[in-house]
């Protein structure tokens, strides 16, 4: 199980979480999909928890700030300096939208959009570092960005964050980030139907099994599933119609 309980490099998407509009439902249905733990509420944080996997952070999960607001998923990417990197997304045209706040010990997040309107979120560990469990089932396993115009994206992630990218063979127009050698997500243009923005994507044992169980739950299918060299992939909505992508690891050879 690959684990972490350090702070993540800059850069890094290092943490995830949920605007929930009916928290105790979200928590059962990803509890259940995703084999998920929570800790105690917390109203002091504003009934936001944190989902555990095996007993280690994998995301967390809160009510919408803005009622009116639709669900989603945010990535937030990890940050020494949450003040300075807000000053690189105002000089690069993108949008603070949520100053530097400090969530008590636990750290400084930030929200923000590119200037193509994709929000994302900034997080400056402090006693909270991040995504504890990531790379297998139940756990992160990749955030990409689907856009209108990709190497306007490119210029201003690379501003912010300082990522190189690399064109991935066979698949057009879609390259990889990062910041030293590793590839950290991707980023790619849009497609018809499919969902814009920041996505999340999760590790699954069988993403049938997955597809099957979102359908029961009141989920739909966005995209079917369908293999890749990377493994089995699909595209879902959650009940309340905020977009999540799976992936199965490939079958050893």
């Amino acid at each position: 199980m690959p684990t972490r309980d350090t702070p993540w490099p800059d850069g890094t998407p290092c943490w995830i979480d949920y605007g929930a509009p009916d928290v105790p439902a979200a928590k059962a249905f990803y509890g259940s999909l995703l084999g998920w733990d929570w800790t105690a509420d917390s109203p002091e944080f504003g009934g936001y928890v944190n989902a555990l996997k095996d007993g280690h952070q994998a995301a967390g999960l809160g009510p919408l700030m803005d009622p009116s607001a639709s669900p989603s998923w945010t990535t937030y990417f990890a940050t020494g300096d949450a003040a300075a990197t807000c000053d690189r997304i105002r000089q690069a045209g993108g949008t603070v939208v949520v100053e530097p706040m400090e969530v008590g010990p636990m750290g400084t997040m930030v929200v923000a959009a590119d200037p193509q309107g994709n929000a994302f979120g900034l997080w400056q560990a402090g006693a909270h570092t991040g995504v504890q469990v990531y790379g297998e089932p139940g756990s992160l396993v990749w955030n990409d960005a689907a856009v209108d115009d990709p190497a306007a994206a490119r210029e201003f992630y690379a501003a912010v964050f300082g990522f190189t990218y690399e064109e991935v063979p066979g698949v057009e127009g879609y390259t990889t980030f990062a910041t030293a050698d590793r590839p950290l997500g991707g980023l790619g243009g849009t497609s018809p139907g499919a969902p814009k923005g920041w996505a999340t994507c999760f590790g699954v044992s069988s993403t049938d099994e997955t597809v099957a169980a979102v359908e029961a739950a009141g989920g739909k299918v966005t995209m079917a599933p369908m293999d890749t060299e990377f493994g089995r992939f699909a595209v879902l909505t959650d009940p309340w119609g905020a977009a999540f992508t799976v992936m199965q690891e490939p079958a050893a050879a």
